[in-house]
């Protein structure tokens, strides 16, 4: 037979169990708000690390408000927890019930601030996808440019195995090493987004220096076959340069002084650029010497823009004879010529038309007038052949931007 007190005792714990019971739902509520809150701290970080606009600082300072919330209704939960011992030997039923209904409240709370914390969540859906995608290239960044320092070092490394000194490189090389310390630092130290931009640029300097590391043997051997063609050719520029004063001797005993006054100074010019040529060669040499790439690719620039001008001027005086020579035995050949430019751009500008237009005629016309008082200046013992080749030459040409003229504008007109 039960007894009125083992009824009352079996009263008791069933509003022990129901205190417990929402105790219960209550630490599993504080539990999920903890972890969702440490889950989204996670995400906010990731966001933050990467995403300075106004929206991702808005993201920021939005969770900290909520965090604020959720450590209030975490301390008043811990409090509630505090204020109610369930495991009190005699827990009558107005404590069970106030530890209940206090209990069922804390749970409550933390579930509003669980579910605005889940709607906060759901709306970083964008922000937190970019930088997802922005810390997924962190590490591939990084990583290549940890490769690409490894592979300039080891391309430096063969390149003075082979005796080649390469001292800009590998002092470019050690100007990086600053920006590798930056990048195993991480971008908890230095940002995401400038931890990428300093990889890049890593990657990018050192795939350089690489590059130029990789052709240096390459360069020096381009650099020795230069050198040895442009010898070649200077020293064929000094022989050449002896035979211009046979050539200009010929020019003044046959020809009037207006046919060579101009070539006059061509031998000491050939002279002195030889030689000027020849001492940026030893320049350029001993540039190579000392592996002092840049300056003996310059000096070798220079040898090659005085040979250019040198080699052009000495040509002139053999083809100044040439020319004078033919033109002296006939000059019919050269009339001619000029005469069939100057017919062949009439032609074309009366081709469907009754007459041509002034500003293609005119200039044809005056060519014509041109060639005529060209032909007749040919007079004396020595007549001025070289003005007479001169100004032929400069007649075809007008003729033949008259030509140029007339087709480009018939172009247009189609």
């Amino acid at each position: 037979m039960t007894t009125a007190r083992s009824w009352w005792r079996g009263r008791g714990d069933d509003h022990r169990a129901g205190a417990q019971a929402a105790k219960d739902a209550a630490a599993e509520a504080f539990y999920e708000l903890d972890t969702a809150q440490r889950d989204l701290t996670i995400s906010i970080e990731a966001i933050t690390a990467v995403d300075s606009s106004p929206a991702g600082r808005k993201a920021a300072a939005d969770f900290e408000t909520l965090g604020r919330r959720i450590d209030q209704v975490s301390a008043a939960y811990i409090d509630t927890v505090d204020a109610h011992d369930l495991d009190a030997v005699e827990l009558d039923l107005a404590t069970a019930t106030r530890a209940r209904n206090a209990f069922t409240l804390a749970k409550d709370e933390i579930g509003k601030v669980r579910a605005d914390l889940g709607r906060f969540a759901d709306s970083l859906g964008p922000l937190l996808t970019r930088a997802e995608t922005e810390l997924a290239r962190l590490a591939p960044s990084v990583e290549r440019a940890k490769q690409s320092l490894l592979a300039a070092t080891r391309a430096l490394d063969t390149v003075r195995a082979g005796r080649l000194k390469a001292d800009d490189l590998a002092a470019r090389l050690a100007a990086l090493a600053p920006e590798l310390t930056k990048l195993n630092q991480g971008a908890s130290a230095h940002g995401v987004q400038e931890t990428i931009r300093r990889a890049d640029d890593v990657r990018r300097r050192a795939e350089e220096i690489r590059t130029e590391a990789e052709r240096l043997p390459e360069r020096a051997a381009e650099i020795d076959k230069r050198l040895v063609s442009l010898r070649t050719r200077v020293e064929a520029l000094t022989t050449r340069a002896e035979q211009v004063g046979p050539t200009l001797s010929e020019l003044r005993r046959r020809f009037s002084a207006a046919c060579w006054q101009d070539l006059q100074q061509v031998p000491d010019q050939a002279r002195t650029a030889a030689a000027q040529a020849h001492r940026k060669l030893d320049e350029a040499a001993a540039a190579r010497d000392g592996q002092r790439w840049q300056e003996a690719g310059d000096a070798i620039a220079a040898v090659r823009d005085l040979l250019s001008g040198t080699d052009a001027a000495v040509a002139a005086a053999g083809d100044r004879l040439r020319r004078l020579n033919e033109v002296s035995k006939d000059q019919q050949a050269e009339i001619d010529k000029t005469r069939f430019a100057l017919r062949d751009a009439q032609r074309l500008a009366m081709q469907g038309r009754a007459t041509p237009e002034p500003k293609h005629a005119r200039p044809l016309d005056e060519g014509v007038t041109r060639l005529d008082a060209a032909v007749a200046a040919l007079t004396g013992r020595h007549p001025d052949y070289w003005a007479f080749l001169t100004e032929t030459a400069a007649i075809r040409q007008t003729a033949e931007r008259v030509v140029l003229n007339i087709r480009e504008e018939r172009a247009t007109q189609r």
